[in-house]
């Protein structure tokens, strides 16, 4: 396949386009936006975002036993890492919404014929890879603290988590590094998906893009990355039910958040 390309575009040339200052008022503006895409055709998004609260209770079935029991945070968390990669389907959404083209549900798998698709695949493990690590990070830890020997039942974990000094440890050292996971997340990919949904860039530009927005607007970035994560959390309260709602609203957004960050050179 001629065509066929990772790393860069079609082209000889690294893509690297020029980069807006951004303000709060813009975070919240991608978030307005974000929630007026998902008001539009609420049942078709809701039915899109099912798999989210879907997974989520997977991830916590399948870890339910006790050999898995201090995998559940984890789990659930890091499952976080990878929404990036899942919401690509309403990055499209948006795009054909603000063009004015047919934006119901079905053109959500319209990225399957997307020129950029090998890029998004390579961004996509690149996450994957991350998630990854932080199970083996988040296990290594526990087995530093409590040993090899798993915890008898859900009731003796919580108690040797919530009243001891090695759960305090446990909280405060997993949360420390989850943050590292997250933030190299976001800094790599606050825009990465999206870019390269509206133009073929690469992988690297659309990297190097995110790093660049992230370093330009850090107050802005480091806003959203918190916006994203409070909104997470509330969705999973309710058994997750809150994601089918809470993440094509986020999902949405990011486009915006991109188009706002992103200097459209083509018109």
């Amino acid at each position: 396949m001629a065509s066929f390309h990772v790393m860069a575009g079609p082209g000889e040339m690294v893509a690297r386009p020029a980069i807006r200052r951004i303000g709060l008022t813009d975070i919240r503006d991608a978030l307005m936006r974000g929630f007026d895409d998902f008001r539009a055709k609420p049942s078709h998004y809701v039915f899109l975002s099912l798999i989210y609260p879907i997974c989520g209770v997977v991830l916590v079935t399948w870890s339910s036993g006790a050999n898995m029991l201090p995998l559940i945070f984890p789990l659930v968390a890091g499952f976080a890492l990878l929404g990036p990669f899942f919401a690509i389907g309403l990055y499209e959404i948006s795009r054909r919404r603000e063009r004015g083209m047919d934006a119901s549900w079905l053109h959500a798998l319209d990225v399957r014929h997307s020129p950029a698709l090998p890029s998004i695949l390579a961004l996509g493990a690149m996450l994957m890879v991350l998630f990854v690590a932080w199970l083996v990070f988040a296990q290594m830890l526990y087995t530093s603290l409590y040993g090899a020997e798993p915890p008898q039942s859900l009731a003796l974990f919580l108690a040797s988590v919530f009243d001891s000094e090695n759960g305090l440890l446990l909280m405060l050292a997993g949360n420390a590094i989850g943050f590292c996971f997250a933030l190299v997340v976001l800094a790599t990919t606050v825009i990465a998906f999206p870019m390269l949904l509206d133009r073929d860039v690469g992988a690297v530009a659309a990297v190097e893009t995110s790093l660049r927005a992230t370093l330009v607007n850090p107050v802005p970035i480091a806003c959203w990355g918190l916006i994203v994560a409070a909104l997470l959390i509330v969705g999973t309260i309710p058994l997750f039910v809150g994601l089918a709602v809470i993440m094509p609203i986020l999902g949405h957004a990011t486009w915006h958040l991109y188009r706002k960050i992103v200097v459209d050179e083509r018109s």
